[in-house]
């Protein structure tokens, strides 16, 4: 039997007899005495194998990169010099006594310990990029982090049960992916986007308290950030108030962060209302280490003669925004052009700027294109508002509020890390409450769900359902951490006639809801407690714990940017047989290099 892991041998197994099982991660010949590096999931181990023993030198000459080895032999010490720090096995070596290739292995396409594979050569070979280091730290980061989940829910007394895979299409969020039953004709199940029925069933169900580490599916358009299978600690409980399932999940994630990479996250977390983080960042999930700031300035631009401010100024959902960079002045025309391309991308048409050169010389103190069309008062108060000194630089943004929000607030973070302007954390979560109910749909003319059409309004909003549904808000928060979303949720409505007006606020009639949503809304009337949850991106989270750059990176088979599956060529053409069997015809004949 293995003795321990090959990584894990140290100075405590001196003069004892080990076995280890491995792969051989390099072979060296120095002078007739052959060195293998036997690798497991745990480290390496130096392996010694002398001549003196004819029989296992022989193998040892056979050996080749990743040959899966069986080890037999004796701890001792290194000799002077030649420790190795970086390694728990780096005090000592192991004379060999025994060596069995337990399997050979071809040639492997790259070196494990390259550090500059394309991700394609990477995915394409996973099996083997799984052997690698940092992908072996990735994955044993992964099981602790869901291990510390566990635990903690576990303790909390909450219940882990599964829910269903193939569920009924609920198209109110993201494309489903549909699944054909072949007994059913032409009908489909679909995968699920999250749990969110069932366990909101559950809850009606009286288990109080639940939890699940699941797999969820969205046909989506896909990110760094995102998969089209992802995984998520998806979490419900009743009888508990909004702040109170705050405060329960803060405690979780303050203790996962703890077990996992030992990392201290502040207690408490901050919270802040939609509404300001929108004001002051532009996103509902503010990265908090960068100190830069948006500043209001759309009440100041509308008497301004400059068409490009006053237009937006004046319009229903225009917004005109600052955004002070401290010694931005230094900035190039380059720079500036290039940050200009970069908020295109969200759709901003141009960015305007002004440098500030010397606040007490007023307007011949102040460098731009813009400024002479705007008055000295208004110049004025922009200095006063945005707090400018001499050798900074503003950023302007005007146009529909969502539009300069998103790009001025990417803009902030694009120069807070490179300009460092960052406040030294090394984690800054935050709370992000008070979300709006619904937002309303210029294309469809119809008001729709923020978050999803189960969350709760406050109950002092429950009037603006059927008077005013824009100024309702909902009972829903969101966990950000360092700019990501890490986990969202709310309290649900646990009432169907409140249901009802949401639903008819949406716009969904009786008939449609019934059809979409009918044994949800029954349930509901069988004395369904008060109840919310939350669910927490464990891919997201273990992504930052480990500094990647890719939510790929933490994940054992992910898809690419293309939700393709490199290594077993996913998705693919079936046969014929399989498609009559599900009562399919495609539309679109196969094409002949996909067949």
């Amino acid at each position: 039997m293995r003795t321990t892991y090959s990584g894990l041998v140290n100075a405590a197994y001196l003069d004892q007899i080990v076995t280890l099982y491995g792969w051989a991660h390099r072979r060296r010949d120095h002078g007739g005495v052959i060195f293998i590096d036997l690798r497991d999931r745990e480290g390496l181990v130096q392996i010694v194998c002398d001549p003196d023993r004819a029989e296992t030198f022989k193998i040892a000459e056979g050996v080749r990169n990743e040959f899966c080895l069986k080890i037999v032999g004796k701890v001792r010490r290194r000799p002077e010099g030649t420790i190795n720090s970086n390694l728990v096995s780096g005090e000592v070596e192991v004379l060999c006594h025994e060596l069995e290739v337990l399997n050979p292995s071809v040639t492997p396409p790259f070196q494990l310990d390259d550090e500059n594979l394309s991700e394609t050569v990477r995915l394409t070979h996973r099996v083997l990029d799984l052997r690698r280091a940092p992908m072996q730290r990735n994955m044993m980061l992964r099981y602790k982090t869901a291990r510390a989940f566990r635990r903690f829910l576990d303790d909390a007394g909450f219940i882990d049960i599964e829910t269903p895979m193939l569920t009924k299409s609920t198209p109110e969020g993201a494309r489903d992916y549909l699944v054909p039953s072949r007994v059913h004709d032409g009908q489909f199940f679909a995968l699920p986007q999250s749990p969110q029925l069932f366990k909101q069933l559950l809850m009606v169900s009286g288990f109080d308290r639940y939890y699940q580490i699941t797999k969820c599916f969205r046909d989506e358009d896909l990110r760094a950030d995102r998969q089209p299978e992802f995984t998520q600690v998806d979490i419900e409980t009743s009888f508990l108030t909004e702040g109170e399932i705050i405060s329960l999940m803060e405690e979780m994630i303050r203790t996962v962060f703890k077990e996992a990479i030992d990392a201290d996250l502040p207690n408490p977390f901050p919270r802040m209302a939609y509404s300001e983080a929108m004001a002051r960042f532009g996103s509902d999930k503010p990265d908090l280490r960068v100190t830069l700031e948006f500043t209001e300035l759309t009440d100041v631009m509308k008497n301004v003669d400059f068409k490009v401010f006053n237009a937006v100024a004046n319009s229903e959902g225009g917004r005109v925004a600052g955004l002070r960079i401290p010694g931005g002045a230094e900035l190039s025309r380059g720079e500036i052009d290039a940050y200009t391309q970069f908020v295109a991308i969200y759709g901003a048409k141009g960015l305007a700027y002004i440098k500030v050169n010397d606040v007490a010389a007023g307007r011949d103190g102040l460098q731009s294109p813009i400024v002479k069309n705007l008055s000295d008062d208004a110049l004025k108060t922009i200095i006063e508002r945005t707090g400018a000194a001499n050798g900074d630089l503003i950023f302007f943004g005007a146009d529909r509020a969502k539009v300069v929000n998103d790009a001025l607030g990417a803009l902030r973070v694009k120069i807070g890390h490179e300009k460092n302007h960052l406040d030294g954390r090394k984690w800054a979560p935050v709370w992000i409450v008070d979300f709006p109910m619904f937002d309303y749909d210029d294309e469809d003319k119809r008001w729709v769900a923020c978050h999803h059409p189960f969350t709760s309004p406050k109950d002092e909003h429950l009037e603006f359902l059927e008077t005013d549904p824009g100024k309702c808000l909902a009972k829903a928060y969101d966990c950000a951490l360092n700019g990501w979303e890490i986990g969202g949720g709310s309290v649900r409505i646990n009432r169907a006639d409140v249901q009802e007006k949401v639903f008819n606020a949406l716009g969904i009639g009786e008939e449609e809801a019934q059809l979409k949503f009918g044994f949800l809304l029954d349930a509901l009337k069988y004395g369904a407690p008060p109840h919310g949850g939350v669910a927490f991106g464990l891919d997201r989270i273990v992504t930052m714990m480990t500094g990647a750059e890719s939510i790929r990176d933490v994940i054992a088979f992910p898809k690419t940017q293309r939700a393709q599956d490199l290594l077993t060529q996913a998705p693919s053409p079936v046969d014929e047989k399989q498609l009559r069997e599900l009562h399919i015809r495609l539309r679109n004949p196969i094409k002949a290099e996909e067949a």
